[in-house]
Formats: structure tokens, sequence, C-alpha cells
């Protein structure tokens, strides 16, 4: 039975993290004191969900937390430092602090520690999020205890929407380009001057001429999307930001 510890004060660990090849030790003092903590924790980083979803959501998000009172984003997974590490380049996840819980001592005293020997796991933790304020935990939402690895009430947007159902949330902006392309660059500078965050796929690199042609129906790049509306290249987009 998964343990709910609202109004309860998280568990004092040291984290052993990596940073600039040296140990260092973290304290949950240190995650927590004085500050306002979105907290989610998962099974294992490069997992799918994690991966794909978990991570991403609230790094996307990160912008709309921290307008709406929250100091921090924070990922604990038992996974030790160097695959944490790894996972927070591959995932470019400069938003969210990523914490290695390696001896899982943190998420046994959230009552979340559950076996996965089944896939070969071992110990892992259970996907949960929380919204902590100076040590005390405000709000969990933890999956619910059925088979698989549900993912339905952990997520970036469950959570935001307790902070402030209102919350304005970001454009999503995908440029399509390719290196050396001035144009290319003239669409990144315009979205930048607006504040606008974009992914940014590079032809030839992450995507070829021909999936090009059938995801946007042009050869040529700039190509962005907003919201999932194709606005064009760097004039088109130049026109829509006029008047958006």
């Amino acid at each position: 039975m998964l343990t709910n510890h609202e109004g309860q004060r998280v568990p004092k660990v040291t984290f052993r993290t990596r940073k600039d090849n040296e140990w260092v030790d973290v304290t949950t003092d240190d995650l927590f004191a004085g500050k306002t903590v979105a907290v989610f924790s998962l099974p294992g980083a490069f997992t799918p969900t994690c991966s794909s979803t978990h991570l991403p959501g609230y790094n996307e998000l990160a912008k709309v937390f921290k307008a709406n009172g929250v100091d921090e984003i924070v990922c604990i997974s038992v996974n030790d430092a160097f695959v944490m590490n790894e996972w927070a380049k591959d995932q470019e996840s400069d938003n969210v602090t990523l914490i290695p819980d390696g001896n899982g001592e943190f998420t046994q005293g959230m009552g979340m520690l559950v076996d996965k020997t089944d896939l070969g796991f071992g110990k892992r933790s259970w996907r949960y999020s929380m919204l902590v304020k100076d040590g005390l935990v405000e709000k969990m939402f933890i999956e619910p205890e059925e088979p698989g690895d549900p993912f339905k009430v952990s997520d970036a947007e469950t959570m935001l929407n307790y902070i402030n159902s209102a919350a304005t949330k970001p454009k999503v902006v995908s440029v399509f380009t390719k290196m050396g392309c001035p144009f290319c660059a003239k669409a990144k500078a315009l979205l930048t001057e607006k504040g606008l965050d974009y992914e940014e796929i590079v032809l030839g690199r992450d995507i070829t001429t021909r999936s090009l042609r059938a995801v946007t129906g042009a050869t040529t790049v700039p190509q962005v999307f907003i919201d999932g509306k194709l606005i064009g290249g760097s004039e088109a987009l130049e026109s829509y930001l006029a008047v958006a």
C-alpha cells in the first residue's frame, strides 16, 4: 500500500551527486528549505514514459511553474549519479534538477519504494509527484496501484492545474532548419525576440528531405510550426508574429 504524505515533512536524506567530476553531497534541506518545489519521481532514467513524456513535460512548462510561485523543479529517481547526469544531457533538461536516490533512501522514506525485480530493476520508485513548501508536503499525486507503469496523474499539467488552473501555457513551437541557412537564423532570432522557446529539427541530422516534405509539404527551410499549425518560412513567421 503506497503512502500519501500530505501534511508531513519530507525525509531527511543526503543525496550523493556528481558535479564537475567531483562528488557533491546534497541534502533535503538544500533542496527544500525555504522554497516551493515541484517534485516528480519515476521508475528509471532512459525508460520510455520517463523520457518521452514525464521529464519533458516538466522541462517544457518550467517557466510557467516559476511564474506561478515554484522556485525549483526536482526529478528524483532510484538511479546513480552517473546515470542521472547522462540522462540530463540526453534530455537537455536544463530547467529541471535531476537528483539520484541511488540507495532508495528518500523513496523508501516517502513510502514509494516498490519491487520491480520482475523487470530486472530491483527496488525502484513508484511514479508520483508532489508540491513541497519549505520541506512540508502540501499535495501528492500518486499513480494508481495497477499493473504496469500507469501515468495518469503525476504529469506536469496536472501539477500546474493544481497550482493555478488559469495558468497560461507556452506555445509549442518547432522549427525545421539546416546548417548555415540565413533564413533559419532569422526565424530563430524572431522567436527568441518574442520569448518563444522552440524545438529545432535539423535537416540532414534529425530529419531527411523526404520526411520534411511529408511533414510540411515543402522541401525548403525554415518551416515553423506553432501549436500544431504550419506557419511557413521566416517571412511568414514575421507576419504571424506581428499580429499575434
